[in-house]
């Protein structure tokens, strides 16, 4: 008997150390993320076997995998499609290459699957996975403060773009900024759900400063998106908990001095920060006025555009993931002498999954972020019910609407880490909701 509760103890910690280096695998790169999740699944399939399928679905759990189910049809059909009408373009994308991407694409539901099934079977402690969060985080901004000192990080990297952005352990990715702004969140919840105990002095003392930390390695990324995505963030977690409404002009003093000390002090900085302003203010302008061909409007608006004539095409069942840039090339009235080159998605979540997904998509992921929302923010808030006192939400709620939140330019919604974060958070917090039980009143 002690030897079988030991064998499942292992088991368990096993599951949990998977989980937990999620957002270690983030910085990895995209392949360590998927042998992070194929290894999940399949410990999942063994472990557990067939009984992994045996949670209890209800209906937003069926209308996800109706939505995975209809990408694996619109892929089937597009294949079809490219080889009638478009043969050199199936011959450049490959036999049945969109068929392939979505059947590889199902491992997200297997993910999400997987992770209701640990949770509703109490297999699952999010402690270590938020305690990952924090020290990745933490490990992730300070090697950028290293770097923006020292002109290279731990790892040997060299700051990239004349000192204006530093990418940290991603080399020539830049996209550190946009790891912290999703991660980084987790850290104000962990210390006081999970070590309560903590005096309150220590924790008083210990948000502001982990705050300086992120604010700092966000600003010097140079992502100026997740920047106002994080400090968006920040305020709708402050405004519906009154516990920590109070914190809410201490946070803004202290970005306020962080952000313009670097402004001031670094003309490289200063530039970058302007230029996004001055393009969202040229943005504004043109929709505004409905100046859309104007020469100098951001490259960013002319992407944007490219998506109505490429979802025309496929207006009702999409195009097949990953072919936006396929169908962009095809689009009708595109000018064959214009340098513009077709970007691999609209940079846009919503633009992308109508012109990939169609309407049928579209609105099924309409229905799922919906429900989602209403299930996790709306009850909380709005309705007396189980979630009221439940704060071990607050964090995967509030990330997975900032992640989502439409007026925001984003990578692809099919890729391996935008796709793995999105059904990450969306498996856990559909979890956490479902149980019966708190699951503050469990770890």
């Amino acid at each position: 008997m002690n030897l079988f509760l030991k064998s499942r103890i292992t088991k368990i910690n096993y599951l949990n150390v998977l989980i937990a280096l999620f957002p270690i695998s983030f910085i990895a790169g995209n392949m360590i993320i998927n042998i992070n999740i194929i290894l999940l699944i399949l410990s999942c399939l063994i472990i557990y076997k067939s009984s992994i399928f045996r949670i209890n679905y209800f209906l937003l759990d069926k209308i996800i995998i109706l939505f995975f189910l209809f990408i694996l049809i619109t892929g089937v059909y597009n294949d079809y499609k490219l080889y009638i009408n478009y043969n050199e373009v199936y011959t450049y994308r490959g036999s049945y290459g969109t068929t392939i991407k979505s059947l590889l694409f199902l491992k997200y539901l297997f993910l999400y699957i997987s992770l209701r099934f640990l949770i509703e079977k109490n297999s699952l402690n999010l402690k270590f996975f938020l305690i990952s969060c924090t020290l990745s985080s933490l490990f992730v901004c300070l090697d950028i403060i290293f770097q923006y000192f020292y002109g290279k990080d731990l790892f040997g990297y060299t700051a990239l773009y004349e000192s204006r952005r530093f990418s940290g352990p991603f080399g020539d990715e830049l996209i550190a900024g946009g790891f912290i702004q999703r991660f980084s969140i987790f850290s104000f919840f962990s210390i006081p759900l999970f070590f309560p105990r903590f005096r309150q002095r220590l924790i008083k003392f210990l948000i502001p400063v982990l705050f300086l930390i992120f604010i700092l390695g966000i600003i010097l990324s140079g992502n100026r998106m997740p920047l106002l995505i994080f400090l968006f963030t920040i305020i709708l977690i402050m405004f519906f908990n009154k516990s920590i409404r109070k914190f809410i002009i201490p946070f803004f003093i202290l970005f306020s001095i962080v952000f313009f000390t670097i402004f001031k002090t670094n003309e490289q900085m200063k530039y970058h920060f302007l230029g996004f302003y001055d393009k969202i203010n040229k943005i504004v302008v043109a929709v505004v006025k409905m100046d859309f061909d104007n020469k100098n409007n951001p490259q960013y608006l002319k992407e944007f555009l490219t998506f109505y004539d490429t979802w025309l095409m496929n207006k009702h069942l999409g195009g097949g993931i990953k072919n936006f840039r396929l169908y962009c090339h095809e689009r009708p009235n595109i000018e064959k002498d214009t340098n513009f080159v077709c970007n691999m998605h609209p940079h846009n979540y919503y633009l992308e999954i109508m012109t990939e997904t169609g309407l049928v998509g579209f609105v099924l992921i309409l229905i799922i972020f919906s429900f989602t929302i209403y299930l996790s923010f709306f009850k909380k808030y709005f309705i007396k019910s189980t979630l009221n006192n439940n704060n071990i939400i607050i964090p995967y709620m509030f990330l997975f609407f900032a992640e989502i939140f439409p007026l925001k330019s984003t990578g692809s919604f099919f890729t391996t880490g935008n796709a793995t974060y999105i059904f990450l958070i969306l498996g856990i917090l559909i979890a956490l909701i479902r149980k019966n039980n708190s699951i503050e009143n469990e770890l």
